[in-house]
């Protein structure tokens, strides 16, 4: 969340008086088209509550946990040519990894879809399966325990014997 400064002049940005108000400076009036998206991975790491005043101003959207057809979804709009299978045994990695992460046994850095997706794309350069998933999944975290879960519940999805062609056919 913003400092406590900027977090003023977004609380008179938002409401009624839709203006922005910087000291020294012009007001600036907001378009009465004007509108703000706001985004919040809550619980991530580095993110504190929002304050009551700075969201009664937006209208949530409550974005439930990812399902395998959710994870599935992504994975095939980003490689249509992956083999069934292997984007299944990846979705299951991500839903396994988001259990562990919901359950407190690990923290939610190697809960990364950003870094299955970039694991899986660098299987296509020749990088095997598995140094990937070390790469974009199991190296996010930093702690030698939580890595050894992490690594874990790859070993249990994805197979050290794995090549491209696994994945790409």
């Amino acid at each position: 969340m913003a400092k406590n400064d900027a977090v003023s002049v977004l609380h008179a940005t938002l409401d009624h008086r839709r203006r922005i108000d910087i000291p020294g400076y012009n007001r600036i009036l907001l378009h009465p088209a004007t509108r703000f998206i706001g985004t919040m991975n809550y619980g991530y790491a580095g993110t504190r509550e929002l304050n009551e005043a700075l969201v009664s101003r937006f209208m949530v959207i409550d974005m439930p946990e990812m399902d395998e057809d959710s994870v599935l979804f992504v994975l095939r709009q980003h490689f249509p040519d992956g083999e069934k299978s292997a984007l299944k045994a990846f979705a299951g990695l991500f839903l396994d990894l988001q259990i562990k992460a919901y359950h407190g046994e690990i923290s939610t850095k190697s809960l990364d879809l950003r870094g299955l997706v970039s694991a899986v794309k660098a299987t296509r350069s020749g990088l095997s399966p598995i140094d990937a998933i070390q790469m974009g999944i199991i190296n996010k975290s930093f702690d030698v325990f939580e890595k050894e879960i992490v690594e874990d519940v790859v070993s249990t999805r994805i197979p050290s014997s794995w090549t491209g062609k696994d994945i790409w056919g």
